[in-house]
């Protein structure tokens, strides 16, 4: 690898780890694009990369969050005892399916991830049933070791519904499930992806320093304002993966659509009855 890449690849990598400190997950989503397409990773070791990366920084981040209180291990430890099983089988299933089609359902995670920031969570009524840890647990695993996505923007949403947990636990409980799911998506990967330790390692300390600033950070910005910015950037490079892992007609036809999608809401931003309209259906 080219100093310059490897430079701006640890650059970027920081940005993983702010992004873990913040929100408790997101890490992969920027990870494994980021091992691909400005690393040059093939598809399946970028997965297991990302998947080691995003869980040893996650396990750094948890720290400070614990010592703030904001991590409940009784039910960080029941999710992630049920998704760690997904995780391997996730990980071992990985080897038999095609680069492109990782890729293009890891741009339809981030899509439908970004979507979900960017009109926010809204905290439930009342809890789940606890039975469904199980299920639940087991998809947000397989998909951690399918997609080497970390399921932060899932494990949050679930520790909110299933275990009532405020936004400030289930950001800080989700990082313990993501490290423990992590260890178990690496060991389903480890037959078919080799990892380069050397680069993982200055990966993994390049994102520690990100999440202990986002750790930092998390209760001084408006957790609205940046989560929504975060959604938007996401979504862009959803699309972005998505062209690129698409055959050229339909590439084509996501990134015009995508354009069109941004030209009507640029319009809409500056159109009063617009904007009225969205909240109308938001109600």
């Amino acid at each position: 690898m080219a100093t310059s890449v490897l430079i701006m690849t640890l650059a970027a990598t920081v940005l993983v780890g702010l992004s873990l400190g913040l929100f408790g997950g997101g890490g992969s989503i920027l990870m494994v694009p980021l091992l691909s397409y400005m690393a040059k990773m093939p598809a399946h070791e970028s997965i297991a990369t990302s998947l080691l990366v995003v869980g040893a920084t996650s396990a750094a981040t948890l720290v400070p969050h614990a010592f703030k209180k904001n991590v409940r291990f009784g039910p960080g430890v029941a999710l992630a005892a049920a998704s760690m099983i997904g995780a391997y089988a996730g990980g071992m299933l990985a080897k038999g399916i095609p680069a492109a089609v990782l890729m293009a359902g890891f741009a339809g995670i981030m899509i439908a991830s970004a979507l979900g920031m960017i009109r926010g969570r809204k905290q439930p009524a009342r809890t789940l049933p606890g039975l469904l840890v199980l299920p639940i647990g087991l998809g947000i695993g397989l998909l951690t070791g399918l997609l080497g996505a970390g399921g932060g923007f899932l494990i949050v949403p679930a520790l909110v519904l299933l275990a009532g947990l405020p936004m400030g636990q289930a950001v800080g409980t989700s990082l313990l499930v993501i490290a423990l799911n992590s260890v178990a998506g690496v060991a389903g990967q480890a037959a078919s992806a080799a990892v380069n330790v050397p680069l993982s390692a200055g990966l993994v300390a390049a994102a520690i320093l990100g999440s202990l600033a986002g750790a930092r950070l998390a209760h001084s910005i408006n957790e609205k304002a940046l989560r929504r910015s975060f959604g938007w950037f996401v979504l862009a490079m959803g699309v972005f993966v998505l062209t690129q892992e698409l055959p050229a007609p339909a590439g084509i036809a996501v990134l015009a659509v995508a354009g069109a999608a941004s030209l009507l809401g640029t319009a809409c931003l500056v159109m009063p009855n617009c904007r009225l309209a969205l909240r109308a259906a938001r109600s």
